[in-house]
Formats: structure tokens, C-alpha cells, sequence
């Protein structure tokens, strides 16, 4: 849905989650833009291919608001937002691919002020 390859959605989110890219002298890492707390290395975190990385992504945003990355998850995977949930969509929005999850977090996260 969203017109963007895996590493600049990946970016994206590293900048929504508040990180910058560093270099350390050895490679680029990820640290908290207030604290330049390390995070992660940029190599090792790819949210839009990666489960265990969109599954934190998935968190942060349902922090945010649970009800709109739930709709935007549903606009993801179908283009539309089903009034009611079966016991089928929610299997199916479990089961929602990295890409899936990044980019609803995205679209989520990015919707915040």
C-alpha cells in the first residue's frame, strides 16, 4: 500500500520511534535522539521484513492508539475497515506479514502530533 521499499520504510520508523543514525566508527547504529541511547544496529533492524522487529513496532504503535492500528492494519491488508470483527479477520490480522505491521504502524504512528 504505502509507495516505499522496505529500507526507506524502516527509516521511516526508526525517525517516528524518535532515533537517529550514528556512526560509531565502526557502522551505523541507532540511538534515541534525546539520550543517544544506543538501540540497534541499522543492519540488524528491518521492521518491514523482520517479525520479531514489526512486532515492536506493532507495540509502539498500539501504544499510541490500539484502535486506529488496528484500522489502519485492516486498510493495509484489504483497503477497507470491517465494522465488525469475525473470528476469520482477526486471524487474519494476527497472522499479518512485517510489511503488513510496518506499515500500518507507520500510518499510525506518523498520524500523531
Amino acid at each position: 500500500m504505502l509507495d516505499m521499499i522496505d529500507e526507506k520504510l524502516d527509516f521511516a520508523l526508526a525517525g517516528l520511534l524518535g532515533w537517529v543514525n550514528w556512526w560509531d566508527g565502526v557502522r551505523l547504529i541507532w540511538v534515541d535522539g534525546a539520550t543517544k541511547e544506543f538501540r540497534r544496529k541499522v543492519t540488524d533492524w528491518q521492521p518491514s521484513s523482520d517479525p520479531v522487529a514489526s512486532l515492536e513496532v506493532q507495540a509502539k504503535a498500539g501504544k499510541i492508539d490500539r484502535e486506529i492500528y488496528v484500522h489502519n492494519l485492516q486498510i493495509v491488508k484489504w483497503g477497507k475497515i470491517f465494522p465488525k470483527i469475525s473470528g476469520k479477520v482477526a486471524f487474519d490480522l494476527i497472522n499479518a506479514s512485517p510489511r503488513e505491521r510496518a506499515e500500518a504502524a507507520y500510518m499510525t504512528l506518523s498520524s500523531q502530533d
